[in-house]
């Protein structure tokens, strides 16, 4: 299993004396061979993250950056049909936002069963993943927008973990399976909607016999969270 060295926040938000340099574009694909599950670690320090389904391949992404030490890393293998992938910025440092450009355009496959571990530091992240055969989904936050769009007709469970930062996260989830969602901890905001409080958890109301279940388990940070089922 691939880990990774996080930065604290605070590290990205001041200036730099770097100068911006040109931007470049890059592309990169990862090949299905052998792949029958993955887990696909995103470990992004500052920029802007897009990710979505519809790949070819097990990943496709582009890469859009005008600082070198924002260049993304790219690591894979295969073992017994598990393929870990790992995709991090290996260095971000500090640096003025107004003259970076730190782009991740990603596509994953549909079919493969996933686990995704996203990591997020300083930014905006817009994560469209309804469509995909999830087996987990851990999305860590740091500062900045979030949104996490599971809306779709999702085929077997899974569980999901947020963790809050500081910012706003948004989480859509689909109303047609069955819910069971707690949230707690943090000195944030945490509002659920479209679900039904019972106890220490919030149902899907209907669904509670469902074959298909979304476990979702959201730990405030000091930013706002909202949840819909819709």
């Amino acid at each position: 299993m691939f880990r990774f060295a996080w930065l604290p926040v605070a590290l990205l938000i001041v200036g730099c004396s770097e100068p911006a340099g040109e931007t470049r574009r890059e592309q990169q694909s990862i090949d299905l061979a052998g792949t029958q599950s993955a887990r696909v670690h995103l470990a992004m320090g500052a920029g802007e993250l897009m990710v979505g389904s519809g790949a070819s391949t097990l990943v496709e992404a582009e890469f859009t950056y005008n600082l070198d030490r924002l260049k993304p890393t790219v690591e894979h293998h295969t073992s017994g049909g598990e393929t870990d992938v790992a995709i991090s910025q290996t260095e971000t440092g500090s640096f003025n936002f107004g003259n970076v450009v730190s782009r991740w355009d990603l596509r994953l496959n549909n079919g493969v069963p996933l686990d995704v571990i996203a990591k997020l530091g300083a930014g905006e992240a817009h994560m469209n993943l309804g469509d995909l055969t999830l087996r987990r989904l851990d999305v860590g936050i740091g500062a900045g927008e979030v949104h996490v769009d599971l809306r779709g007709m999702p085929k077997r469970s899974y569980g999901v973990e947020i963790k809050g930062g500081v910012g706003e996260t948004v989480v859509y989830l689909p109303r047609t399976v069955g819910i069971s969602a707690t949230a707690a901890g943090g000195i944030g905001s945490i509002t659920m909607n479209g679900l039904e409080k019972r106890g220490e958890r919030w149902i899907n109301t209907g669904h509670e016999s469902d074959p298909v279940q979304i476990t979702l388990d959201v730990k405030g940070g000091i930013g706002e969270i909202t949840v819909h089922a819709q």
